[in-house]
């Protein structure tokens, strides 16, 4: 409850738990030992030959059977209807007639389907950094692919503004040298100070420092000792944004989110098809087109049926529901924000213009507070708030 305001904890009890397969719950999914994660994390899953892609392949098909192999009797429960309804029986023991909701990112989807299978029990739903029921996995993937190359954007547009930048030129002569390392560094890994700094894990790592503004003096700092031939700074990034600490440990966070997503979302697309839609994004939205599209090929090789659809959600007869978008949200697109305030009945969209992955919280005032008066008093921000 760390971001919530003292006025808002002061009415408010914070409750919140670790969904199925998650954290402390029980059991929880496990699936590779660490020094395994530092493999399929850093094999190239961007693949420019049959080999790799016949390689990439082969690595998914071992993570799913080891997923089975440890937590098979789990892995067929983890969809979020599924904790849902979980959501629905900690309202009941806590008491409370109706629901009060903070979701964020993932978060959003568990707080959109609450409202559609139980729209008598909504009270202040809150949905900041909003996943789009309505998407199929790989619309998704293309959604990410866009937003996280907006994000790259803001950043190039930062970082070529700065005397320190290792980029130069306009935008697309820098996202062709970002590019250029990553072809460089997928032809011969970097030296670390620890693990080889693959291709992979470069991606990675910048992916991972689109998140928030606060992490690009450090991806400035990594690609100007990436163009030396150092890749420190870049792996210690994809450390971070992998959840993989000092002593090279995984949080098991990271091992519960292929299976939750897989479960959630169903793609009957073969591996050919999925390559012929990363070649397609790779041209549409780089520079992490090829590598979110490639990621499909995970749940393809998953060995249970996804149970959620890919469907627009209305949740008639809730209580209007508060929707928070970020313009240049990296991993959960601001497209995808507008589309759920419009598929709901009741809803009213705000709209942040600015960088990073959501927006509650991170001392923008004006949407600070309208976010308050909506949770103490249910009173709803005007049409069309926009706030920068």
């Amino acid at each position: 409850d760390g971001q919530l305001p003292r006025e808002v904890r002061k009415v408010y009890d914070v409750v919140s738990w670790d969904t199925r397969g998650v954290g402390q719950s029980q059991p929880a999914v496990t699936c590779l030992p660490n020094d395994q994660q530092d493999a399929f994390y850093a094999i190239d899953s961007t693949p420019d030959t049959v080999a790799e892609e016949e390689a990439w392949v082969a690595e998914n098909k071992r993570y799913a059977a080891a997923c089975q192999q440890h937590s098979g009797e789990l892995l067929p429960h983890l969809d979020t209807l599924s904790t849902v309804k979980d959501m629905d029986v900690l309202r009941a023991v806590l008491g409370d007639q109706t629901l009060t909701f903070m979701g964020v990112s993932y978060g959003t989807y568990l707080g959109v389907w609450y409202a559609e299978t139980f729209p008598w029990r909504v009270g202040r739903i809150v949905l900041d950094g909003v996943v789009d029921p309505s998407a199929t996995a790989g619309q998704f993937a293309e959604s990410q692919a866009k937003g996280f190359g907006r994000a790259v954007d803001s950043f190039i547009a930062h970082c070529l503004a700065e005397e320190a930048c290792p980029l130069r030129g306009t935008r697309d002569q820098a996202v062709g040298q970002l590019e250029q390392l990553s072809r460089q560094i997928d032809a011969k890994a970097l030296r670390t100070d620890g693990r080889p700094l693959t291709q992979a894990l470069f991606l990675t790592g910048l992916l991972g420092g689109m998140y928030s503004t606060s992490l690009w003096p450090t991806v400035t700092q990594g690609l100007t000792e990436a163009l030396s031939g150092d890749g420190t700074t870049m792996l210690l990034l994809a450390d971070t944004y992998l959840r993989r600490d000092v002593d090279g440990r995984y949080e098991q966070i990271l091992q519960v989110t292929s299976p939750i997503f897989c479960m959630d979302h169903a793609d009957r697309r073969t591996v050919a098809q999925i390559k012929a839609d990363a070649e397609r994004m790779k041209q549409t939205a780089a520079p992490f087109g090829d590598l979110l599209g490639w990621g499909a090929v995970t749940c393809a090789e998953w060995p249970h049926d996804a149970v959620m659809p890919a469907k627009k959600l209305s949740a008639s007869g809730a209580a209007p529901i508060l929707v928070v978008g970020t313009t240049n949200d990296p991993a959960t697109p601001y497209e995808d924000a507008v589309s759920v305030s419009k598929q709901l009945a009741a809803a009213r969209l705000i709209t942040l213009e600015g960088d990073g992955h959501t927006a509650y919280g991170n001392g923008n005032t004006c949407l600070d507070s309208a976010v308050n008066t909506y949770l103490l008093r249910g009173t709803l921000p005007a049409e069309g708030l926009r706030c920068s």
